[in-house]
């Protein structure tokens, strides 16, 4: 989990929405997204800006209309950013496969 985000407060009541995109993204065959890659993403990418008022309901309605192709190009950029990310090590390849 992302440390100090304004939205950590709502992560334990949103835990059945993001294992429910988790599922669905497995339906889709990409099986090794973690619940913390996601709210990961949610923290990086989708909540930048942050607001006071924001509900309960408008973070689960984010969570669940995440589409699977904005999530890998936001890990595929990431990926990229590692300072020590090389194609030529195998192990890094299969990180960036994941």
């Amino acid at each position: 989990m992302h440390i100090g985000h304004e939205y950590d407060r709502f992560y334990s009541q949103v835990k059945p929405a993001l294992h429910s995109k988790l599922d669905e993204f497995k339906l889709l065959g990409y099986e090794t997204i973690t619940e913390h890659e996601l709210w990961d993403y949610m923290v990086k990418k989708k909540w930048k800006k942050t607001r006071e008022d924001i509900l309960i309901h408008e973070i689960v309605q984010e969570i669940l209309s995440v589409k699977v192709n904005e999530y890998m190009n936001f890990a595929t950029v990431e990926a990229f950013k590692q300072a020590d990310f090389h194609f030529s090590n195998e192990e890094d390849r299969r990180e960036f496969l994941k």
